[in-house]
């Protein structure tokens, strides 16, 4: 995919003659390099360690083979396809300001409206300045319908209607936007605890996803971000923007084995078909 900085060009592998601890550590090394973080760099070459023996691996593509394994392995902690089995489904999204929530909100729309399903858009961000007009100019690309108060309104009422609208109008899903948290703003936590318990009260029982929003380029400042908001909001996935050939890539590694939350979605791009599913597969090919 060429998307990520290869841990192969920093020439362990082709320089491989042997494997001792000087491997090792330049591996150990190149990992953190990757934005994979102390932690899970020395849990991924520790296992490695381990399997090269178990398995007596001898050759440069033997151990590159299962350091894939091993990467892939440590990305599979839950299910990465989204959870819409009602009607309508809900996908909550949240993240602090500047890493592309509302336009992830839009290509994502834009992207279920392709596959079959009727979206509706709830702009509940009424704090930052036309945060409702830039979702607006999403929805007006896509195709899709949007709920949206004034600025300055009550986020929850913005989902109240929104939510009422969706029944009305017979939606899929409804995506909805919210203002960008810091992580120690315990008053906006609340806020998002209480737009959580109108959806449960207008449409109980559905099935819902609240997606935390990261840019790739903050790499350990990412981890830091979704821990603090796996315990305020209890976030069922990731979405990666800006993984593109700016971003080192293994912040995806860690946040799935810290956390045990999955990555759903990669952006890598402006474009309104810039965001993919994410493949882990893809992924351990395109890093090592």
């Amino acid at each position: 995919m060429g998307l990520f900085q290869k841990i192969k060009s920093i020439g362990i592998f082709s320089a491989f003659s042997g494997i001792g601890e000087e491997f090792y550590e330049e591996l150990e090394e190149a990992l953190i390099l990757s934005d994979m973080g102390m932690d899970t760099s020395l849990e991924a070459v520790e296992e490695l360690r381990r399997r090269v023996k178990e398995e007596k691996l001898r050759t440069p593509e033997e151990v590159r083979g299962c350091l894939r394994r091993v990467l892939k392995d440590m990305l599979s902690v839950g299910e990465a396809t989204l959870d819409l089995s009602t009607r309508p489904s809900v996908l909550l999204f949240v993240g602090v300001n500047g890493v592309g929530k509302t336009t992830t909100i839009g290509k994502l729309g834009n992207k279920l409206r392709g596959e079959g399903n009727r979206v509706l858009l709830a702009a509940a961000d009424t704090f930052r300045a036309a945060a409702a007009d830039q979702l607006a100019v999403w929805a007006d690309r896509g195709g899709l319908d949007i709920v949206k108060h004034r600025e300055g309104a009550d986020p929850g009422a913005v989902v109240y209607d929104a939510m009422n609208a969706a029944r009305a109008r017979g939606a899929d899903v409804v995506l909805v936007d919210t203002a960008g948290r810091l992580h120690n703003k315990q008053n906006l936590m609340n806020e998002l605890s209480k737009i959580s318990r109108i959806i449960e009260r207008e449409q109980p029982c559905c099935a819902r996803e609240t997606l935390l929003v990261l840019d790739a380029t903050t790499g350990q400042n990412g981890l830091i971000q979704a821990r603090q908001f796996q315990e305020a909001a209890g976030i069922t996935g990731i979405v990666l923007t800006k993984l593109d050939g700016t971003a080192r890539g293994g912040i995806v590694v860690a946040i799935a084995k810290t956390l045990g939350v999955p990555v759903k979605y990669v952006g890598l791009g402006e474009g309104i078909d810039d965001l993919i599913a994410f493949d882990a597969e893809h992924y351990v090919q395109a890093l090592i």
